[in-house]
């Protein structure tokens, strides 16, 4: 085994890594929540308003090389992402997507999770997204309201 393969599986960050690079701060990104284990930001190439990843802070390629505790730490944030983005961008269904593997369509050897708002405007397949963009301006004054609705729902509780 290889060092790069070594590191995915013991958690340790990873150079060439974009999501690594976000964790780090050496990538830029739009980071809607942070905790010990996860950090939350926006897709740059999202399927509506409100795409979102879930990363665990640790670089694991895939689902299957991280610990159970820690599968389940990450899906704990997403609950909360989910709710969160859901309530900002007034969705009215949310998809969690989370791939492992290229032959699953991974393309971020990083393990994360999509939550991706969905509308009743969009298709009735789900596979077109009518408004599909790059990030922009708007998307960030999304990431605004979701850090405010997370605020508030921590404030809650």
């Amino acid at each position: 085994m290889g060092s790069r393969i070594d590191s995915h599986v013991t958690g340790r960050p990873v150079a060439d890594c974009v999501f690594c690079q976000i964790v780090q701060r050496k990538a830029p990104a739009e980071i809607v929540f942070e905790d010990d284990d996860t950090i939350s930001f926006l897709d740059i190439y999202p399927l509506n308003h409100g795409h979102a990843l879930v990363i665990s802070k640790k670089h694991y390629a895939t689902l299957d090389e991280m610990p159970p505790k820690e599968v389940g730490r990450l899906f704990e944030s997403v609950a909360e992402i989910m709710r969160a983005v859901k309530e900002a961008v007034r969705a009215d269904g949310i998809n969690i997507g989370q791939s492992n593997g290229r032959a699953a369509s991974q393309d971020v050897f990083h393990v994360h999770a999509h939550v991706i708002p969905r509308f009743s405007r969009d298709s009735p397949d789900g596979e077109t997204f009518p408004d599909r963009k790059t990030f922009g301006e708007s998307d960030r004054e999304i990431a605004k309201q979701i850090r405010n609705v997370l605020n508030r729902n921590r404030e809650r509780t």
